[in-house]
């Protein structure tokens, strides 16, 4: 059986769910240099479809999450899957950053 895991892979700018070297998913993000420092852009997150329905969304969110607060940085949530995790978990409110337009600008188009 295959042994998925979260990975970091910060020269991508993303988290990635790792099924025995192949990637089935990813939490994409921007950092963005703010007031108070760092704060990261999660703006698009995928699970291959073959994948669906195991809560894998969930376990890669929930890793990029913690890795993003034990680095000092902020969450900025743009994403709808991330914007709908963080409404769920309020253990994360604190370590929240509004999205302004500025953190948009910097997001890739289309």
């Amino acid at each position: 059986m295959s042994e998925i895991q979260p990975v970091f892979l910060p020269e991508r700018q993303r988290f990635a769910l790792d099924d025995n070297g192949k990637i089935i998913g990813a939490a994409h993000y921007r950092d963005f240099d703010g007031a108070e420092g760092t704060e990261r852009i999660f703006f698009h997150t995928t699970v291959d479809e073959d994948y669906a329905g195991q809560g894998l969304a969930s376990v890669l969110v929930k890793f990029a999450l913690q890795n993003t607060i034990a680095s000092g940085a902020k969450i900025v949530a743009v994403c709808p899957y991330v914007k709908g995790y963080v409404a769920k978990h309020s253990e994360y409110d604190q370590h929240l950053a509004k999205p302004t337009r500025a953190h948009l600008e910097i997001l890739p188009r289309g």
